[in-house]
């Protein structure tokens, strides 16, 4: 696998600092809040777990799945709610964990659909942050990384289901994907 990568862009260590900074100030925004933590599967898996690791408050997790890439490299635009959160998140303070946000199409149906179903206040804390991509107008409210406009994997992010389990995030190389 790490024959494919181009070049790492953070390392375990770079991911597991961001996690920690991060872990803290999540623990002072939501301090006697009891949020509902909710990742987004199956790429923010990783992330998920070492943040509420940093974490010293009380909190409940929830999982979903969306999906808009399938087995491709760019996203179809068309957002799939593939599973559903078992918990009620109506008047909850809600953060959602994200892997990366792209072209912002995920998330804005995401915190839409949370916002139907009436939360209290829904936040986003993503491990990283591909403006460049971005086609609709969106944001995090925590953000461990910038990443330039290639395709990474790693970490949790994946190619045709392949990578997540690399222990660092990199630029998959072009030949590995072109081929198509």
């Amino acid at each position: 696998m790490n024959n494919d990568i181009e070049r790492v862009l953070y390392s375990r260590e770079d991911i597991h600092q961001v996690a920690q900074k991060l872990g803290k100030e999540l623990t002072t925004a939501y301090a006697g809040k009891n949020p509902l933590i909710i990742c987004v599967l199956k790429g923010a898996v990783l992330f998920t777990t070492d943040i509420i690791r940093e974490m010293d408050i009380y909190a409940d997790l929830d999982f979903i799945n969306l999906s808009s890439y399938g087995n491709e490299t760019i996203s179809s635009g068309e957002v799939q709610l593939t599973k559903d959160l078992d918990a009620d998140v109506t008047g909850r303070d809600v953060l959602v964990i994200e892997d990366i946000i792209d072209t912002g199409r995920t998330l804005k149906f995401l915190i839409d659909l949370l916002k139907r179903r009436d939360v209290n206040s829904v936040k986003v804390c993503t491990l990283l942050d591909k403006p460049a991509g971005r086609l609709v107008d969106i944001k995090a409210d925590y953000i461990g990384f910038e990443v330039p406009n290639e395709f990474v994997v790693g970490y949790g992010l994946d190619y045709a289901e392949r990578y997540r389990n690399l222990p660092y995030v990199g630029i998959l190389k072009p030949a590995i994907y072109e081929h198509k």
